[in-house]
């Protein structure tokens, strides 16, 4: 099963070039740094110890950083090397300008890149996030004797049937794994039967705060126009979910005066699509990117630049979360849910089914499934006892998680 793996990825590899030019018309592959999925590395490497993080996209990206915060100051460590497989998830990292952190776009997973890769970084220590599962690579770092470590891990009940259809291939790639943290009870359960060697249950990284104060802090002049409104917002929206929340936002505006919806949409290139398609419903856009000095008119708030999320996450009392109307397993809410904001969703959360059931069972949470419904569920009062709870939890996830980390390092650090 493997070899045909290999033909099969081997086929994609050469068809690959045609799939990144694509991909860099549509903006969604960096112009330059597209070679790096090639193994042609744009970074040096340093002398010393190297840990290494990977994680597919954003969600996984941020959910590591206070890690790197934490062994950005441990001297022991000369470096420490982030990839991931898309292009906003390397500027949100780019933001956050570490010292001794880099990032490179994840290689393909082909036998002769995933060599390469390995041998010139040389990671004393791989950490995996998510469901960030690679046959080539996970057989590579065995083979090299590097602890490969699936953090906060995440296997969804699809994604379990489709991994059993394939059991014996399956489980000789699970088995690579040195030892796994899932992030709920099911993956756990899950990770049992694809037989991973060694399970341990510290609970949902995703809780733990990423604080970049530098990086919260909206312009003088936005807050100034923004404390004039009544302001909720949708975030991580999808195709049709804004139309759906400009929906709810003509419903609620009958009732609320100086109202103005705040959209965060998932992959911000679609923001001139997003743009049209709410001034046809008769509403009034404005674009952050473009600095408007009065929101005096505005109906939606578009926020089309990477890495602001936070910034709005910060000052809605209501949050609509994105995914979920559509059939995508949803977004995670953790972020505005710990700055004490009410989350709004569909009927999809799949993604996040603990968060969700804890969310719920705090009375923090409510599903939604038509614009009229979301209008009258939104409020203007955040609730901070909750928010702190949630950051308590995140806090003492991330301890836990830290300590099992610190093992592995200290016992490669012995070794030399």
């Amino acid at each position: 099963m493997l070899f045909l793996y290999h033909i099969i990825i081997f086929t994609i590899t050469i068809f690959s070039p045609i799939i990144i030019f694509y991909r860099i018309l549509k903006n969604k592959e960096d112009k330059k740094r597209y070679v790096e999925k090639f193994s042609i590395t744009s970074k040096k490497r340093a002398k010393g110890k190297l840990i290494w993080f990977h994680g597919a996209s954003v969600g996984e990206i941020l959910s590591i950083v206070p890690l790197i915060k934490n062994y950005e100051k441990n001297n022991s460590i000369a470096q420490i090397l982030v990839t991931s497989s898309t292009l906003s998830s390397s500027k949100v990292l780019q933001k956050f300008k570490f010292k001794k952190t880099i990032h490179q776009f994840y290689p393909i997973d082909n036998l002769f890149f995933t060599n390469k890769f390995l041998r010139f970084w040389k990671p004393c220590m791989a950490v995996f996030v998510d469901s960030e599962i690679w046959p080539c690579m996970y057989n590579n770092i065995n083979d090299k004797k590097i602890p490969l470590i699936l953090l906060n891990a995440r296997i969804t009940k699809k994604t379990f049937k489709r991994w059993m259809a394939l059991r014996y291939f399956a489980r000789s790639i699970f088995n690579k794994i040195t030892i796994a943290y899932p992030q709920n009870l099911e993956t756990a359960k899950y990770l049992k039967i694809l037989k991973v060697n060694k399970i341990s249950h510290l609970g949902n990284l995703k809780f733990a705060e990423n604080f970049q104060e530098n990086l919260e802090k909206i312009n003088i002049n936005l807050k100034k126009e923004l404390t004039k409104k009544k302001i909720w917002v949708a975030s991580s929206t999808h195709r049709s979910e804004e139309v759906f929340c400009a929906k709810a936002h003509i419903q609620l505006r009958k009732k609320v005066k100086n109202l103005i919806t705040i959209i965060i949409p998932r992959h911000i290139h679609r923001s001139e699509e997003i743009t049209l398609e709410i001034k046809n419903l008769g509403l009034k856009v404005s674009k952050y990117s473009s600095k408007p000095r009065s929101l005096k008119d505005t109906d939606i708030y578009i926020v089309d630049t990477f890495g602001e999320t936070k910034k709005f996450h910060k000052i809605g009392s209501s949050v609509f979360l994105g995914g979920s109307i559509i059939d995508r397993g949803g977004q995670n809410p953790l972020e505005a849910a710990r700055f004490g904001a009410k989350i709004l969703h569909g009927p999809n959360t799949d993604n996040f089914k603990d968060v969700y059931k804890l969310l719920k069972s705090l009375n923090v949470s409510k599903k939604i499934l038509t614009p009229k419904k979301l209008a009258s569920s939104i409020t203007f009062r955040k609730n901070k006892i909750i928010g702190n709870k949630i950051k308590d939890i995140g806090q003492n996830i991330l301890k836990k998680t830290i300590k099992e980390l610190d093992y592995f390092i200290i016992d490669e650090f012995k070794k030399t």
